[in-house]
């Protein structure tokens, strides 16, 4: 155990996915390091850089301290939401990884320790293309849907979600979130091919994108209601808590919102007025782990279950199943990257196993990055960490 030790750099490097996936490590004097990740932040990597002058000099066991102190020095750039949240996300969790190092303790165990042992993983599925992204019709059939559910149910998962905005989104016009009447039958005749496809074998959750406006997504959520769709996510922007709490209100069909909210500010008012069914808070980029339990409480309070959005690397993800895990009403957590065959590669082996995470106990996160790995799929213009 090591409790004298002082932070000295900070440094990123991103490795380009099917996402970019921006690393932040954190040195200190001790010869220790912890790394975190931060998602879905442009220059988000700029900006944890810039401000290792904040925490060099500073005690990284003082992880609620330091991520407040850099809140309230980059809050003139931004620091409730976007690029800014999501570098503080990344470098919250590297302090989170280098105190539970130091302290010899695993990362859940300073989140408030586990209520489970496994995490439940849903699986992002996608029917003929990446994202939608064809050119072919019929690789957005229901039967398409359907085969690819019948694959991911093969590969040991009981839970995934399919993109429900990948064809026919709008009738004429793509700026006006509305959805004709075809369209909703064509989603309606998905969503009951997936469904009857799996049975019982899995639970199936739709996402829409934040695509659609009121009055569509509650024609749609109820043209939905005779199946028996696990939730219906972001069908309209949530931005406005008024929208999804009239949605959810109209509605038999599981809504869930949140993985555009940032910091547990952003989602007080759609808890509140119980917007939603489901929250959906995304730890690499709402503002890190703390903030994400902090999220998890206060649904809580209101009797709303948690699931987690999730598009990070493994380590990132392993990131989410610690905070997971010390979050009482958590469901499930999601997984985006079944089609990056070396995705796993990136912490020496798939933390996944049969459609669940087992929590790790070792100390701080419970895995490294490979350095030969990262340096294999750097993004143009990066260069890998210092060594240790």
């Amino acid at each position: 155990m090591v409790t004298d030790a002082t932070i000295t750099d900070v440094q990123t490097c991103v490795v380009e996915g099917n996402f970019d996936w921006t690393f932040v490590r954190v040195y200190t004097d001790a010869g220790m390091t912890g790394t975190g990740e931060a998602i879905l932040g442009e220059r988000s990597a700029d900006i944890a850089s810039d401000a290792a002058p904040i925490l060099e000099g500073e005690d990284p066991l003082d992880v609620s301290r330091l991520t407040e102190t850099l809140y309230r020095r980059l809050s003139y750039t931004g620091g409730k939401a976007g690029a800014v949240t999501s570098a503080i996300s990344g470098l919250e969790i590297a302090l989170f990884d280098l105190a539970g190092k130091l302290l010899e303790v695993p990362t859940h165990q300073l989140l408030g320790g586990k209520f489970r042992e496994d995490v439940r993983v849903y699986c992002d599925t996608h029917a003929g293309a990446h994202l939608g992204r064809s050119e072919d019709e019929a690789a957005f059939t229901p039967e398409s849907y359907a085969a690819a559910a019948e694959d991911v149910v093969a590969d040991g998962f009981d839970a995934m979600k399919f993109n429900l905005d990948a064809n026919q989104q709008f009738e004429k016009d793509e700026w006006n979130r509305h959805l004709a009447p075809r369209n909703i039958q064509n989603k309606a005749e998905i969503v009951e091919a997936v469904i009857d496809r799996v049975g019982d074998r899995a639970d199936v959750a739709f996402d829409c994108h934040w695509e659609y406006g009121t009055d569509s997504a509650i024609r749609l959520a109820s043209a939905l209601e005779e199946h028996d769709v696990w939730f219906l996510e972001d069908p309209a922007p949530p931005e406005n808590a008024a929208v999804p709490e009239a949605i959810t209100n109209a509605t038999e069909t599981p809504i869930c919102t949140g993985e555009s909210l940032y910091r547990a500010e952003g989602f007080v008012d759609l808890v509140t007025r119980q917007g939603a069914d489901v929250v959906q808070p995304d730890p690499p980029k709402c503002g890190g782990l703390r903030e994400t339990r902090r999220i998890a409480e206060l649904a809580e309070l209101y009797e709303i279950p948690l699931t987690l959005h999730n598009v990070a690397s493994p380590l990132g993800t392993v990131a989410c199943a610690h905070v997971a895990a010390a979050c009482s009403n958590f469901l499930a957590l999601e997984y985006h990257a079944r089609d990056v065959e070396w995705w796993g590669d990136l912490v020496g082996e798939n933390p996944i196993d049969d459609g669940s995470i087992p929590v790790p106990d070792a100390p701080g996160l419970g895995v490294e990055l490979d350095p030969d790995v990262v340096s294999d799929h750097l993004s143009a213009g990066e260069t890998l960490f210092d060594p240790v």
